[in-house]
């Protein structure tokens, strides 16, 4: 593989910060923002930070082809081209893991470390099923049905059922707002995506974060990444599926912890 990307950047993107580089690769039906955002400004006081935005997250226009792993995961090869970048860690979320996995195999002389967290390398029967209604709700147009659904399945119990009934009105009413409009093609994706031939072949340093209520991506499935990319470390956070909202701080420090060690 040649040590630079021919690929054209086509989706948006962000940078911030100095430092080692870092790409950032977000979840499906959100975009670098939704899962990022809070977290952002401390991983970019110490990387500089590369993210892209999927087709249909925010300002990248919608994709009428179904979309692959092998272009996102190309696509943030390119941004971080665009960017200077020669060398940088990767974190990916949830899709963003596969496409983490994915850019590691293809860019081996680039990637420098891995973070993956709340991920997968293939689908698993619920995993298909919960991207499948997913996509059909999103598809459907029902903003608020989609909310629904996303929070019942991505909230950890306690997150979840210790909401007051304003605050879980509000929470659906943001959700229902800042849904990707391309959440039906990346949650197909979600359904189709496997990357388990690229995992024995990773040489970089990996941490697999598992998100232990996790309703939408199995901790089996997070232990078989720790499992089989070779010395992989495996942390648990006791969350649903959204560290970033229910864990903030604990997944920071994990992440920065774990780059800090390596010097990525």
């Amino acid at each position: 593989m040649s040590p630079r990307n021919l690929l054209a950047p086509t989706f948006s993107r962000t940078r911030l910060g100095s430092g080692p580089g870092l790409l950032l690769a977000h979840g499906a039906g959100s975009s670098l923002a939704g899962t990022y955002g809070p977290v952002l400004e401390a991983l970019a006081a110490r990387h500089t930070v590369v993210g892209i935005d999927y087709p249909g997250s925010g300002d990248t226009p919608r994709s009428t082809a179904p979309l692959s792993v092998d272009d996102l995961a190309d696509q943030l090869i390119a941004a971080a081209d665009a960017e200077g970048l020669d060398r940088f860690a990767v974190s990916g979320f949830s899709l963003g893991g596969p496409v983490a996995v994915r850019a590691a195999a293809r860019h081996p002389e680039r990637v420098t470390a891995l973070v993956l967290t709340a991920a997968f390398p293939h689908r698993d029967n619920r995993l298909a099923l919960a991207s499948s209604v997913w996509s059909k709700i999103a598809a459907s147009g029902d903003r608020e049905l989609l909310a629904e659904f996303q929070l019942m399945m991505a909230l950890g119990t306690q997150a979840l059922e210790s909401m007051p009934a304003e605050q879980l009105r509000q929470t659906l009413g943001y959700v229902a707002a800042t849904a990707a409009d391309g959440s039906s093609e990346q949650t197909d994706l979600v359904g189709q995506v496997d990357v388990r031939d690229d995992l024995a072949g990773i040489e970089v340093p990996t941490l697999v974060i598992s998100t232990t209520d996790d309703r939408l991506t199995s901790t089996a499935l997070h232990r078989h990444l720790a499992e089989t990319i070779p010395g992989a470390q495996l942390a648990e956070i006791a969350t649903g599926h959204l560290p970033m909202l229910e864990r903030t701080d604990e997944w920071l420090q994990l992440i920065t912890d774990f780059l800090g060690k390596h010097n990525a």
